[in-house]
């Protein structure tokens, strides 16, 4: 039960750590990115954040994988 306590506590700080960053705008950068795809016309606007999504992608996978590790 002690594990369970102790993931809720770590998803709970990883939380606010993100939060803060979002916060002070030091993620103002993510989805801006070159290769993250924009198109502008008259009336449609499409946004596509390729590069932006794969680098979440990697990041939350070594997260799993460090987790798988410690627990």
């Amino acid at each position: 039960m002690k594990s369970t306590g102790l993931l809720v506590v770590a998803i709970g700080v990883l939380l606010v750590v993100v939060g803060l960053l979002v916060w002070s705008g030091a993620l103002s950068w993510f989805g801006k990115l070159p290769g993250d795809l924009r198109y502008e016309g008259q009336h449609t606007r499409v946004y596509v954040p390729l590069v932006s999504m794969l680098l979440l992608s990697l990041a939350l996978s070594v997260l799993a994988w460090l987790f798988r590790k410690l627990f």
